[in-house]
């Protein structure tokens, strides 16, 4: 199959890392179907923009059967939309609560059910998550209690499934990125967030795509968690 025939579904795709997957994906030579709650169309006719919230399963068969229907095929899956709330274990309330496990966790399991679905038929297919490397070393003064609860049940997915699909042509890949410069990130806070990676800066929106480039094009990796994080999952430092 040629790489112009394939298609890519990319998750919160209307800003940062998402909106940089579309076009990076784009020159790759893939057709792209977008969602996000607000994306726009798309004067592309390689890419297919689909607005609606991805933590409702109609929104994931919409996603799923409009790209069908445009082009054909899913050939890969990025679990990029998330949202990561900062407070105070004992702050946190039942909004937030209900805010990250529907994104984070809902989201992912309506579109990657969907997803796996028509991957299976075609004998082949790629996931690739994006978590947080927060996951595995917490940092003092950056609480994360529910992006460790619902990024880290990502990760755990992640595993998971590239073991039960692996011998159906499926392969399940995880990024975990450090803290990344995107409009999360107010600039003002950089000099701070910069201190918090062993190399002394914070990720690019480049660097998580590239990672995500590099497992599109490892057929033999399966089951990673990625990090890319300035050496922040390596240990205190």
């Amino acid at each position: 199959m040629s790489i112009d025939s394939k298609v890519v579904v990319i998750t919160g795709a209307s800003q940062g890392i998402g909106e940089a997957l579309v076009k990076a994906y784009r020159k790759a030579g893939f057709r792209v179907v977008a969602n996000s709650r607000s994306i726009g169309a798309s004067t592309d006719p390689d890419i297919l923009n689909i607005a609606g919230d991805i933590a409702d399963p109609a929104t994931a068969d919409k996603i799923v059967s409009e790209g069908l229907k445009r082009f054909g095929r899913i050939d890969t899956l990025v679990n990029n939309a998330g949202i990561f709330s900062a407070k105070p274990f004992t702050e946190f309330t039942l909004a937030d609560w209900s805010n990250n496990l529907s994104t984070n966790l809902s989201g992912f399991f309506h579109v990657t059910q969907r997803a796996v679905k028509q991957m299976e038929s075609q004998g082949s297919g790629h996931i690739v998550q994006i978590t947080t490397s927060l996951v595995d070393q917490p940092i003092n003064g950056v609480p994360s209690v529910l992006a460790s609860i619902t990024k880290g049940g990502l990760n755990a997915a992640t595993k998971s499934l590239a073991i039960e699909y692996a011998a159906r042509g499926i392969r399940v890949n995880a990024v975990a990125p450090g803290i990344v410069k995107t409009p999360m990130n107010p600039p003002e806070m950089h000099a701070a967030l910069d201190k918090l990676h062993p190399v002394g800066r914070m990720g690019e929106i480049s660097d998580v795509v590239g990672a995500v480039l590099f497992l599109e094009n490892a057929p033999f990796v399966t089951g990673e968690i990625l990090h890319v994080d300035g050496g922040q999952s390596a240990g205190h430092w």
